[in-house]
C-alpha cells in the first residue's frame, strides 16, 4: 500500500467530496486490499466483493474520513469488517489451500514445499493466519494490526508469536 501521507490525502479529499480522490485511493490501495480480502475469504469473487463494498462504504461515510490518523490500518480494518460481514451472509466456497494453487501458481518441482507451507498456514487458527498475513504481506506493526482488528497491541503480538511457534513446529524448523 502507498505511504500513509498519500492515503491520508486521498481520504481527506474523499471527505471533502473530491471524486478524483476516490480514484487515487483506489489506484493506491485496491490491490493490497484485494490481496488481504483474498487471504481472508479464500475466494477471488468474494475478495472482489469485499473491495467493492469497502469503497461503497467509504463513499457513504465520507464525512468521517477526514479524522483518520492511520489510513493503512483504517483501510485494512474496514476490509476485515467487510469480509466478516460477507462471511455472515455467505459460506466459504474455496479453501485456503485451493486458493493458493490456482492457475499460475508454483511449478511441479516447487509445489511440495509450497503445499507444505500452505498446509501449515491453513492449520493456524483464523486469527493467527490473519496476523501473519498482516505482518508479512501488509507490513503492519503490532500496533497497526491492533488498530485494524480492534484488538490490543499485546493481543496482536501474542497471536503472532503463537502462530510463528506453530508454523516452526509444523515445518520442522528449530525455534
Amino acid at each position: 500500500m502507498s505511504d500513509e501521507r498519500v492515503l491520508a490525502e486521498a481520504l481527506a479529499g474523499i471527505a471533502r467530496g473530491d471524486k478524483e480522490a476516490m480514484a487515487v485511493l483506489y489506484d493506491e490501495a485496491s490491490a493490497d486490499l484485494y490481496g488481504y480480502a483474498l487471504w481472508k475469504t479464500g475466494n477471488p469473487d468474494d475478495a472482489s466483493d469485499v473491495v467493492q463494498e469497502l469503497f461503497v462504504r467509504l463513499a457513504q461515510t465520507r464525512a468521517s474520513l477526514a479524522r483518520v490518523s492511520k489510513p493503512k490500518a483504517y483501510l485494512l480494518g474496514m476490509a476485515h469488517r467487510t469480509a466478516v460481514d460477507l462471511f455472515r451472509v455467505r459460506r466459504r466456497t474455496v479453501s485456503l489451500e485451493e486458493s493458493l494453487f490456482l492457475e499460475g501458481g508454483p511449478g511441479p518441482s516447487e509445489r511440495l514445499s509450497a503445499r507444505e507451507a500452505s498446509l501449515a498456514v491453513a492449520a493456524l487458527t483464523p486469527d493467527q493466519r490473519e496476523i501473519v498475513y498482516l505482518r508479512h504481506f501488509c507490513d503492519l506493526s503490532f500496533a497497526e494490526m491492533g488498530a485494524a482488528l480492534g484488538i490490543s497491541l499485546f493481543t496482536a503480538a501474542s497471536r503472532y508469536r503463537l502462530a510463528i511457534r506453530r508454523l516452526r513446529k509444523a515445518l520442522g524448523v528449530a525455534p
